[in-house]
Parts: C-alpha cells; structure tokens; sequence
C-alpha cells in the first residue's frame, strides 16, 4: 500500500538485492557455525536472533500483532513448516554437502510453491507451459544429484534429498500462506514476527536437549549465527517484505536468481569449496524449469490443467 513514507524505487532496488546478497551468504553462514554447533543448536540460534531482530522493529514501529486463535493456529503451522523443520533440514544437510550446493537446491523454492499451490491446496491453475517448467526443474535437480547417487548412495545423496525436503516446506508453507493467511491485515513484519516467534518460543523449550550438546563459540560461529539470525531471518524479511509490496510476488520473486550465485561464489572464496560440473548444468536447467513456472518463457497460451 503506497504511502508518503513508501521507499523510493531506488530504496527498493538496492534492498531488494541487499536481500539476495544476504540470503545468499545464509549457506556459508550454516557452514561456519556448524563448525562449532550442531545442526539444531544452529537452527534454534538463527530463530532466536531472529525472532529477537523482529520484536525489536515490531516494538519501535508499534506494530498491531495477530489476533484471533484462527489466524495464530495457522501461523504456529507456519512456525513448523516455514522455520524449524527446513532451518533443521538446512543445518543438517550441510554437514554433508557443500554451502554452495546447498544454494542451488533452494532455488528450487519457486517451483515447489507452484507444485503445492496447484496440486495440495488448488489455488493455481497451471498452463501447460508451467507444467513443462515444473518438469524441467525436476530434470535440473535429477541432473544435481545423479552423479553422486550413482557413484554412492550415501550422506551426500541423502543430505540432497533433505534439502529437497527443506524446499518442499517452503512451498507448502508459501502455498498454505495464500490459501489461509490472504486476509489477516497485518503489515508483512508483524506477520513474520507471528511465525517466527512461536518457532523460536519451541526452541527455546526444547533447549535443554539442544544445549546438551557442548559448543565451540569461537568468534566466527557466534557471529556467524548472529548474522544469521538478525540479518537473514530478521532484517532480510523487512527488505522482502518491502521489496514484495512495490513490486508483487512475481518480480519479487527473482531473488532466487541471487542467492545461488552469492552461495556459490562465497563458499569457493572463503571456504574453498569445488563445484563439480553437473552442479550449474543442473542449475542451470533448474532455472529455465522456473522461467516456464513464472511464464517468463511461454510456451501456450491456452492450455490450463
């Protein structure tokens, strides 16, 4: 909703990047605290900075929380699907993949969304163009993981399949979002704040199994977890949320683009990090397949299934 206090389109340019850049480094993030933490240490570190970024922008713009047990029954199945199970699933399958890898298996999101939407919740209609993209993209993430599966079913293979888990959630969640959440009048940060809480709040209670473990908190993993929190699960949601507004979800959603690119190119630079060739050819494809979804490339212009 436009205002006099809206940002101006350049505002919206550099943040909607600041977003990708930010997104992009969550991986090598993930990797640097997993040095000293586990992967639920890591995940309930990132809600807790997070949740704590977005109560403080919330309480300095005096925002209006939900209200109502329907809209908070829903965003507590958000908290779940949205935020702890696919922070679990990330932090994880880095242990057994790389940083890089883990962000090109997250630009599969787009096409996971368009899958949840058209066949759980039926609130797309898909052309036959979206459909062929849908398929393309399954293509692109055969061509991922192929290699290394038929060479060894393993930590690695099922550490891909994870993050295929993680991105599943994000579609299911994004979908569940339209489908339940499209009327709540809340403003995007009090909404976000509505799922990441609660999910921070779980883990939070299940810390003494979680700090059970012992941790290493040198510098690198306590910032590393920080930035994490405040800044890729806190203030990146201010920029989207902003960014989503001016633009509407459809270019919004390009920020997938980004964060693979800034994935890969940090994981090779600071953490060293080797790509094998079927990583971008893979992604490349994944990337056409999500061109076909958001009818950027069409194919029909009747065709609906």
């Amino acid at each position: 909703m436009a205002s006099a206090s809206s940002p101006s389109p350049v505002s919206i340019a550099v943040q909607f990047v600041l977003t990708g850049v930010v997104w992009g480094s969550s991986f090598l993030f993930i990797a640097i605290a997993l040095t000293g933490m586990t992967p639920a240490q890591v995940a309930g570190g990132r809600l807790l900075f997070g949740a704590l970024a977005l109560a403080a922008i919330v309480a300095i713009r005096r925002e209006r929380l939900p209200r109502g047990i329907r809209v908070w029954g829903h965003l507590c199945v958000l908290s779940a699907t949205f935020c702890v199970v696919p922070f679990l699933l990330f932090a994880w399958a880095e242990q057994h993949v790389s940083s890089g890898l883990a962000s090109i298996f997250n630009a599969t999101t787009p096409i996971m969304t368009a899958i949840m939407a058209w066949a759980v919740f039926r609130v797309e209609s898909l052309k036959l163009g979206q459909l062929v993209g849908i398929a393309v993209g399954i293509v692109g993430v055969v061509v991922i993981i192929a290699p290394g599966a038929i060479a060894d079913v393993g930590g690695s293979t099922i550490a891909q399949l994870a993050l295929l888990g993680a991105t599943a959630c994000y579609g299911f969640s994004l979908a569940y979002m339209r489908r339940f959440l499209g009327d709540t009048g809340l403003s995007g940060i009090a909404f976000a704040f509505g799922y990441i809480g609660p999910a921070a709040a779980f883990m939070v209670l299940l810390s003494p199994l979680i700090l059970a473990e012992p941790m290493d908190l040198s510098l690198p993993v306590v910032g590393s977890i920080v930035a994490l929190g405040v800044l890729g699960t806190g203030i990146a949601y201010v920029w989207n949320q902003n960014t989503l507004r001016a633009w509407g979800p459809t270019r919004a959603s390009t920020v997938t683009y980004i964060t693979p690119v800034v994935g890969v190119a940090l994981g090779i630079l600071i953490l060293g990090e080797r790509i094998s060739w079927n990583e971008p050819v893979g992604a490349a494809v994944v990337f056409l397949g999500i061109l076909l979804v958001q009818q950027r490339l069409r194919l029909s212009r009747r065709a609906r299934v």
